[in-house]
């Protein structure tokens, strides 16, 4: 029997989101451990972790209110009508501007 998932599945944005965040979260981990390795001081290497991970946590919050954001407009908008008589343009019988050799002369 199939199992199904019991909360929905996150949108490809959400999910591109989390994973922008998690690789942002590893380089904070793994750059101060590189600056290490390399001869940097351990203060330096400490100041290159906080700065990351303040620059990390700005940019998640950032993320979350974009993604905020999104869900709302996507449920203001009005649904799309589909079919052929939906599409907005400037048409023969649409209210366009006519051209000057349509106009009467007296």
């Amino acid at each position: 029997m199939p199992s199904h998932p019991s909360t929905p599945a996150p949108s490809s944005a959400s999910e591109s989101a989390s994973d922008v965040v998690r690789w942002a979260a590893f380089s904070c981990a793994l750059v101060p451990v590189v600056l290490l390795v390399y001869g940097t001081s351990f203060g330096g290497a400490a100041g290159t972790a906080v700065g990351l991970a303040a620059v990390t946590a700005a940019c998640r919050v950032l993320l979350r209110r974009s993604e905020r954001v999104a869900e709302e407009d996507g449920r203001r908008a009005a649904p799309h009508r589909a079919g052929r008589h939906s599409r907005p343009g400037a048409g023969a019988h649409r209210g366009g501007r006519h051209s000057a050799g349509c106009t009467p002369r007296d």
